[in-house]
């Protein structure tokens, strides 16, 4: 593979205006189609095989233009103080803003009048009319949309308090400025770590290209693919730092080797080569963490999770061939200004190295080579060793003490997510000043809290035993489940032409998010099953609630299935990497501590509401319910990158005849800076999307971010080094069996060396080639 890419490396270099020319012409295909594509048909979230899903389906089939998946919007009004709605004014108020409603938009299907439907609370000072639509939401126009928000002008011109609630309202969620100061935070860290604008700007360009293309072409899919409206948002997430870190890692490389004193297309194709092997096994972890999203089983999921492994294909592709071709004309401007004083002939850039002559080729390496020298003996001036070095040497003097506190750490972290709670967010966790949010907490205070998330009931009595009809199942159930505890009210059964399907609502005494609405859930279906077998008439349970009961149980049925493939394919994949069996599984096992604790931290914050104030947390209230399996998702492919960068460098150290301690302290030497400024810039690109107005898109850049945090800083710089010195050499153990089924895939750029000759670059990105034990393999390192 190094070879491979070694001559990708050196093709990009020398045709780079071919290359840049093919990624520009891609990212305005992909702009194109943006900006031609229809709006997205739906924001739908459906979940095959479920019950609650079944009983969707079969209001479709029973109940023809109900549309069941329509938009729906609840107009809700509030008399003042010491009135009522059933005041003449106040009711015409009310009559005037339904007429608004049905006439505003042709999208309409029905408005219910709160009188006519007796949706008036038990004080008379709250009312509600129910909107319905034709389309979905995110069908719905925009002069449909304004049409609802200005019906509700009119009620507040009479007094009222009017607020609108329901999916009508839905859009694209906003993520504030917050992200644009994540990618600052980015480009600063580039910066320090490079020191010249040039190279700090090269990541920033690439990604940003690399996300361009990934979302417009989301975007222009979206439609025909029904894809969500946070499946772009994700894309953005993980293209934007995975993007930063793949080309933050081979422009690194290729610094390393300009201070061999290497021509500069033999530095571009030698960092594609040993660097660039290492991106695509750490791109890999992370695409098969998510296609593996696929198992869960709901399209939502399986979409988003498809739609971001595409954008850490095209980061990839991008890192192996457009870096190369821009590091070509850059030139010695990549390099730190005491470089450059070096390389004063490099400012005019040479057209294309294939048609350079002779005498420039050698004019192109001599100056190569003066730069290269040039930063080698400023990075060698100073002898005393790197931060890197020194915590390294710190953790193998102390290795059972930093492994305690760091699973100790971790330990407490995790704790509340033993008090995990999941849920679908709805209304309820919507900030405070939003209408959405107003008009749940008017139904809660003038219904009861259930009524915002009321259960529904459909009853099939096509297959019921004779002697018993559908209305008779109907009304039995109606009636035993009207004795269950925690419910409110049910209403009468509604049947449908045919007479053999009935459907009824229960609205529970408890709020949607509750764990009282989930049980009763629980006892409605199983109250229904008995009915069932006495009448045959089937009773489905649905609704927002019991989705989400459908949706956890669902979850949990596939995490382990799940963790099976993802880990098992990843440590299959570190194995051919590291040529080991205890890495992997100390990878592994230090990721599965680092998720956990990371869910802690997104329950005490979201859950709990610790620190809910400075990360903007209006509303606490369960975790959404595909964070667990999400996160696992995710961070496992994110965290495993930096498992590669740092030990690859540490197993090529120990192979060419370093001790295993001497080994993991090189590893540090060479990539602990270059991947803690990546860990940073990941980090500040999830934190990002925190300012988020989504709560589900804030609470996942939270979840990501800290989760980076704890496995980059504590597992990966803290923990890997403590096992890796209590191992010894252990740690690159391998049945001799297993050596010979296991391809070598050369990660370390050994058959690439042995096939170019001359000595390898110690330094860089922690991927460096193998230097064997030569001479050259004890000298010191430059520090880039």
């Amino acid at each position: 593979m190094a070879t491979f890419l070694y001559k990708l490396g050196r093709f990009a270099f020398r045709r780079r205006r071919f290359v840049a020319l093919i990624w520009v012409a891609l990212l305005a295909v992909a702009g194109v189609g943006a900006a031609t594509a229809a709006a997205p048909a739906a924001d739908s979230f459906s979940i095959p095989g479920t019950e609650a899903q079944r009983a969707f389906d079969l209001l479709d089939q029973r109940f023809p233009g109900t549309n069941a998946d329509g938009a729906t919007a609840r107009v809700v009004f509030k008399a003042p103080e010491g009135e009522s709605m059933k005041d003449p004014a106040n009711k015409a108020a009310v009559e005037r803003t339904v007429h608004a409603l049905q006439s505003g938009s042709s999208q309409v299907d029905r408005v219910a009048d709160p009188y006519a439907a007796k949706a008036l609370s038990k004080d008379g000072r709250t009312a509600y009319a129910q909107v319905s639509y034709k389309v979905t939401g995110f069908e719905l126009t925009d002069a449909s949309k304004d049409a609802l928000e200005d019906a509700a002008k009119d009620g507040r011109d009479a007094g009222l308090t009017v607020e609108t609630g329901g999916n009508a309202l839905q859009a694209i969620p906003e993520t504030g400025a917050t992200e644009v100061i994540g990618i600052a935070i980015s480009a600063v860290v580039l910066v320090i770590t490079f020191g010249a604008l040039i190279a700090a700007g090269l990541p920033l360009l690439t990604a940003l290209i690399g996300v361009g293309i990934g979302v417009s072409t989301i975007t222009a899919l979206s439609s025909s693919l029904d894809l969500s409206s946070t499946t772009s948002t994700l894309a953005t997430m993980i293209g934007l730092a995975v993007g930063i870190d793949y080309a933050l890692f081979i422009v690194s490389r290729y610094r390393a080797e300009i201070t061999e004193g290497r021509e500069r297309e033999e530095a571009a194709g030698r960092a594609v080569g040993t660097a660039g092997s290492a991106v695509v096994f750490a791109g890999l972890t992370v695409v098969i963490a998510l296609v593996g999203l696929t198992v869960v089983n709901i399209p939502m999921l399986t979409k988003m999770g498809l739609a971001a492994a595409g954008t850490v294909v095209i980061a990839v592709l991008i890192a192996l061939t457009l870096i190369p071709a821009l590091l070509g004309f850059a030139g010695a401007r990549v390099l730190p200004r005491k470089a450059r004083k070096a390389d004063k002939a490099s400012t005019s850039e040479a057209s294309d190295t294939s048609e350079m002559s002779e005498a420039n080729r050698s004019d192109d390496a001599d100056r190569g080579k003066a730069a290269g020298e040039e930063l080698g003996r400023s990075a060698a001036a100073t002898e005393r060793p790197n931060m890197g070095t020194r915590w390294a040497r710190f953790v193998l003097r102390r290795p059972v003490s930093v492994l305690l506190a760091g699973v100790i750490g971790l330990g407490v972290v995790a704790i509340p997510a033993t008090s995990l709670e999941l849920g679908l967010p709805d209304d309820g966790s919507q900030p405070t000043h939003t209408t959405q949010r107003k008009a749940y907490d008017l139904l809660s205070d003038g219904f009861g809290p259930g009524f915002n998330g009321p259960l529904m009931l459909v009853v099939d009595g096509r297959d019921a035993h004779a002697g018993q009809t559908t209305k008779s199942a109907a009304m039995r159930v109606a009636k035993e489940v009207g004795k269950l505890d925690d419910v409110a009210v049910v209403t009468p059964p509604t049947f449908n032409k045919a007479g053999d399907t009935a459907m009824l609502n229960v609205v529970p005494e408890s709020k949607p998010s509750s764990v009282g609405t989930e049980d009763l859930v629980h006892d409605i279906r199983s109250t229904a099953s008995g009915i069932a077998e006495d009448t045959g008439a089937k009773t489905l349970v649905t609704g927002t609630t019991a989705m989400n009961v459908d949706v956890s149980q669902k979850l949990n049925d596939a995490l382990v299935p799940y963790l099976a493939l993802v880990v098992g394919l990843a440590f299959l994949l570190l194995m051919v990497v590291f040529r080991s069996v205890l890495v992997p599984l100390k990878a592994a096992l230090g990721f599965l501590l680092s998720v956990v604790a990371a869910l802690g931290a997104v329950v005490a914050v979201f859950q709990w509401g610790w620190l809910a104030d400075v990360f903007g947390v209006e509303q606490t209230g369960p975790i959404m319910s595909m964070m667990p399996i999400f996160m696992v998702g995710v961070v496992f492919g994110l965290a495993m990158d930096y498992e590669v960068f740092l030990v690859t460098r540490m197993r090529e150290a120990f192979v060419h005849g370093e001790r295993p301690g001497e080994a993991v302290v090189t590893g540090f030497r060479h990539g602990a800076r270059v991947v803690t400024a990546a860990a940073v810039i990941m980090i500040s690109v999830f934190a990002g999307f925190i300012g988020s107005s989504d709560s589900m898109i804030k609470m996942i850049g939270f979840g990501l971010a800290i989760a980076v945090f704890f496995d980059a800083f504590v597992v990966r710089m803290a923990l890997v080094p403590a096992v890796l010195a209590l191992l010894g050499r252990s740690a690159w153990w391998l049945p001799r069996w297993l050596q010979k089924l296991l391809p070598n895939v050369d990660v370390e750029g050994e058959g690439l060396r042995t096939q170019l000759g001359g000595s390898g670059s110690g330094s860089g990105t922690g991927t460096g080639t193998a230097d064997g034990p030569d001479p050259s393999a004890a000298r010191e390192p430059a520090r880039v």
